[in-house]
């Protein structure tokens, strides 16, 4: 837990619940803490029965903590390194979805040589590879274009610009190949920023999502798909936005969700009756 990415502290708070949750269960736990050199808990990690990866954002969730690990026959929890690099990288894994045939948001990537958006206003301007909602501003006016465009560059080397659309935020955990209910946030802010996701009592939350039942199995079909054909492996989230016809847009699929005390992983299954220590036993059962 903790890692060199913005999302160190989301990371720690994630790592110490589930450190706690797999101590109930019984298990001998051992908590690894680094910043940077991650490598030099080799001998400790491949001592380890399962590392638990706990690492939101950058090195432990966009593959290259995975490949490291599978080099060494390190077993780990979640998905391997080539469906990590695929989803952390939200222009490929929406170009991929597309040609899957799901409705995804226009997008357009920047990178630090070409800083010309082809959009008109409104649109979200983020990071293309952070997670958290770091460094994303949505961009109402031309005179905010450039000011959110050097501040999602500060996350990142590249940015995605993506269509603006007001609707739904819609998210569905997939566990163990199956699709749990369907979460609907409801930000306090005009959207689900760092804040609303984890300041208490920031945002309210619908389990299950008021959507139709057509809706919501037709969502949950897409998603083990997505998911499927991804090569995601024991656990993720995808998000979504949809507008008030019922059409609803793939936004990311996130192969290392938040397992904090306001996470919504947690929230989608406990709606199916499972506890936070349960989920935490069947990702390791899963990933073992």
């Amino acid at each position: 837990m903790g890692g060199p990415s913005s999302e160190h502290n989301v990371s720690k708070k994630t790592g110490i619940g589930v450190a706690s949750a797999c101590r109930s269960i019984g298990y001998n736990v051992e908590e690894f803490f680094f910043t940077n050199n991650y490598k030099k808990l080799l001998k400790d990690l491949k001592n380890s029965d399962i590392v638990f990866n706990a690492l939101h954002g950058g090195i432990g969730e966009n593959g290259e903590i995975q490949k490291w690990m599978g080099e060494n026959d390190i077993k780990f929890t979640g998905s391997g390194s080539k469906a990590s690099k695929l989803c952390m990288d939200k222009s490929a894994s929406k170009k991929f979805v597309q040609e899957q045939g799901l409705k995804t948001l226009a997008w357009q990537i920047l990178s630090q040589k070409d800083k010309s958006p082809k959009m008109d206003v409104p649109f979200v301007v983020k990071p293309n590879d952070q997670g958290s909602t770091l460094g994303l501003t949505i961009v109402k006016s031309k005179d905010d274009i450039e000011s959110a465009i050097q501040k999602a560059f500060k996350f990142s080397s590249t940015v995605i610009l993506e269509k603006y659309l007001r609707g739904k935020e819609l998210t569905v955990t997939i566990l163990g190949g199956k699709a749990y209910p369907i979460v609907e946030i409801i930000p306090a802010n005009e959207y689900y920023d760092y804040e609303c996701k984890y300041m208490p009592g920031m945002s309210d939350y619908l389990c299950p999502a008021q959507i139709s039942d057509e809706i919501k199995n037709q969502i949950q079909f897409d998603t083990k798909n997505i998911f499927n054909s991804m090569g995601c492996e024991v656990y993720a989230r995808a998000d979504y936005i949809m507008n008030k016809f019922g059409e609803y847009y793939f936004l990311e699929m996130n192969t290392l969700p938040g397992l904090t005390s306001t996470s919504l992983v947690p929230m989608a299954v406990s709606s199916a009756g499972i506890s936070y220590t349960e989920l935490i036993k069947k990702i390791i059962e899963t990933s073992l």
